[in-house]
């Protein structure tokens, strides 16, 4: 059984490279309806997106997502190349100065000291070094992701925590409202009678409206009333999302669909009531469910 784990989540990792370049990954994960990776890696560095989005995709399965990479290069001083035409005019001028001067001949660097004789040069770029340089900020990548994973893991622990909590309240307060509305029957037949009553004046209301009419207006009235069904699949959900928690995985999408189910059975549960605890008790599985569809949308 996989735990649950929440899309919630920071990493870091760091390295240094074998140029001396130091390198660090910043991983940060939010709430998202699907996966979302939005990368921020330096200039010439591009190559590398394909590689960075399979390896989340094999590891994530939902969340928005950060991931950027801070390059810090070594400086390194220029390679100093001589400038062939400017080294040969520089030698034939200084040659031809110390000739007529009949002083002793230049020396060397006194002529690679003269400006434009030597010129600062880039390396030429090692695609084998390139290769690897890419392969080894791919593994830390991907150690980066171990760890965010890890990192939602956490919170999906605690998630899990809470979530149990609120379906445990739940389930109590649809204990409540079963045993509430147990009562309501004989509830709407003594509002019934009393309401007769009034409208009737004084009297027997039994001795004026037979007793089968009474029973089908409270028959009727009950089943207005009637909660079972929306009680009943109440537990259903409850039972329903205890095994979807228990089974880990993604459940993220399934758990906030079934919150919607719970929403609907409460709303319902409140417009039927016939009694002003059963309303009350409605109004605060409402507000139970409302807690429990926020925390479900951390769910990955």
């Amino acid at each position: 059984m996989t735990s649950l784990a929440s899309m919630t989540g920071f990493a870091r990792e760091s390295g240094t490279l074998p140029d001396g370049t130091s390198f660090v990954w910043e991983l940060r994960s939010v709430n998202g309806r699907g996966l979302d990776l939005r990368l921020r890696v330096p200039n010439g560095l591009d190559a590398l997106e394909p590689a960075l989005r399979e390896a989340a995709a094999k590891t994530l399965k939902r969340g928005n997502v950060s991931a950027s990479l801070n390059v810090t290069r070594q400086e390194r001083a220029p390679r100093l190349t001589p400038d062939p035409a400017a080294l040969e005019q520089a030698i034939a001028l200084a040659t031809s100065v110390a000739q007529r001067l009949g002083g002793p001949p230049p020396r060397a660097e006194a002529i690679l000291s003269l400006p434009g004789v030597l010129r600062a040069e880039a390396a030429e770029p090692d695609d084998g070094q390139e290769e690897a340089k890419r392969a080894a900020l791919l593994a830390s990548f991907e150690a980066a992701l171990k760890g965010l994973a890890a990192s939602r893991a956490r919170e999906g622990a605690q998630l899990a925590t809470i979530l149990g909590a609120l379906l445990d309240e739940i389930a109590a307060l649809r204990e409540a409202a079963a045993t509430e509305a147990a009562t309501q029957p004989e509830a709407q037949r003594q509002r019934l009678m009393e309401n007769l009553a009034r409208i009737l004046g004084e009297g027997d209301v039994r001795a004026r409206i037979p007793e089968e009419r009474l029973a089908q207006e409270v028959a009727l009235l009950a089943q207005r009333s009637d909660v079972r069904e929306e009680l009943d699949r109440l537990a259903a959900h409850v039972n329903e999302a205890r095994r979807l928690i228990g089974s880990g995985d993604a459940i993220g999408r399934k758990l906030e669909f079934l919150t919607q189910e719970f929403v609907r059975e409460a709303n319902t549960l409140c417009s039927k009531s016939a009694s002003v605890g059963l309303t009350r008790l409605g109004l605060e599985l409402k507000a139970a469910i409302e807690r429990l569809r926020e925390q479900s949308a951390n769910v990955e």
